[in-house]
């Protein structure tokens, strides 16, 4: 434990559990629901999030024992540039696809907000306004990312109950029990949709928890911080959306209160999070491409107008997909690393190892579990193709078991540099 490790475990918990009390937890909800019954729905939420905590927990721990962020942990398995350009991919695809989202939602909302007064805007026009305000907060006031959460978060907290309160007054509980969709999601893709939701930050969890000084606090703080907030706020999304008979967040919200209380809270609750959106991915696009620092302003600009164009062309459509996606690819990475830390390492590497640009056998075993994970969801978006139910562990398992048989046969380098030294 060094001096920086000082962080308690319930504060780590209340950054997982404010990260989950956002739109799209809510929008994930009306996802869910949409396709399963409001038990099913739950179930998949709980099951879906313990899986995500069991990566937390596994990724958290190695930045513990290291005090380093998950980028500098991954360079013991990927290599020091492989590292930055594995977990950068994944940031920066993340970002993009979760800014193209809220910015759509942000501009619905305010659509809907200016149509209550009678005013009509185009929808592409109102993600256009909304992408460019986001995009420039994020160039210019990023400092003011911390005023927009402080009002954002509990404003839409206020919004969710008042919401939640009103439905439960016109809608009982045995209503809300009966309630069956029309359509049908198998249970395994609820399971990857929920993981895919939560993916990215269970993959990166070691950069909050490498302040922790204790393996058995990234525990705690991962199993508390989540879980209850996680199910409770698709519990909230699933409710609202049989109670108001609509999984359109934007409609639904309007509905819930009037539509400059409900609008408001959307357009702000993703405002404060596209901010940080186009930074990270900004910054996640300079180190996969090796853009020097100077550029980061014209890359943030680029990443927030590439998740504009996203919006544009109503990739909210493609929700529960872009989930799917990024609960193939993600999670793999998870598994190379806990497959080199935790197995072949046995909970320890020498942090002052001498490590090579790239280490091919994790960089393969992660790019063989996402493609494989990845193209029954693919096939998914042609109507005509053969369509395979996607398991959300196959990808981390197929990249966790190639891990081992490549040290196993090839030997990796870091490994065998980390017992000749060892044997010093």
């Amino acid at each position: 434990m060094n001096n920086k490790q000082n962080q308690k475990w319930w504060g780590l918990a209340f950054v997982w559990a404010g990260a989950l009390v956002s739109i799209p937890s809510l929008l994930l909800g009306g996802t869910l629901v949409s396709g399963m019954s409001l038990l099913e729905t739950l179930l998949t939420a709980l099951v879906g999030y313990a899986l995500g905590v069991v990566i937390m927990i596994f990724q958290g721990m190695q930045s513990t024992d290291l005090a380093q962020p998950t980028v500098k942990v991954a360079e013991y398995v990927f290599g020091k540039k492989g590292s930055q350009r594995v977990i950068s991919l994944l940031i920066a695809v993340g970002c993009l696809g979760w800014f193209g989202i809220q910015a759509n939602v942000a501009g619905a909302a305010f659509n809907g907000l200016l149509s209550a007064f009678g005013v009509q805007m185009p929808l592409w026009a109102a993600d256009l306004l909304l992408g460019l305000i986001m995009v420039g907060t994020a160039l210019y006031g990023i400092k003011a990312v911390r005023w927009l959460t402080y009002v954002a978060v509990p404003y839409l907290v206020l919004v969710c109950v008042y919401g939640l309160v009103h439905a439960l007054q016109t809608t009982s509980w045995s209503q809300l029990l009966a309630y069956q969709p029309t359509a049908h999601t198998p249970f395994t893709t609820g399971l990857t949709t929920t993981l895919g939701g939560f993916a990215l930050g269970a993959v990166i969890a070691g950069d909050y928890s490498q302040y922790s000084p204790h393996r058995k606090d990234v525990v705690k703080a991962a199993i508390w911080g989540v879980i209850p907030a996680g199910v409770l706020m698709i519990a909230v999304g699933a409710i609202l959306t049989i109670a108001y008979r609509s999984s359109n967040l934007s409609a639904l919200f309007i509905k819930v209160a009037t539509p400059i209380v409900g609008g408001l809270a959307l357009v702000l609750a993703t405002w404060k999070v596209n901010v940080i959106n186009a930074f990270s991915g900004g910054i996640a696009f300079n180190n996969l491409f090796g853009v020097p620092q100077k550029y980061q302003k014209p890359t943030v600009f680029l990443v927030g107008m590439a998740g504009t164009v996203l919006a544009i062309f109503g990739i909210m459509n493609f929700f529960e997909p872009v989930m799917n996606l990024l609960g193939a690819m993600v999670p793999p990475a998870a598994g190379v690393m806990c497959a080199a830390y935790w197995i072949v390492n046995r909970g320890h590497v020498n942090s002052t190892t001498v490590l090579n640009d790239y280490e091919w056998q994790g960089i393969v075993a992660w790019a063989v579990g996402a493609v494989v994970a990845a193209v029954p969801v693919v096939l998914g978006f042609f109507p005509n193709a053969p369509h395979v139910s996607v398991n959300p562990l196959t990808g981390i398992m197929i990249s966790l078991l190639l891990y081992l048989f490549l040290v196993r046969f090839g030997r990796s380098t870091v490994r065998t540099k980390q017992l000749e030294e060892n044997r010093k």
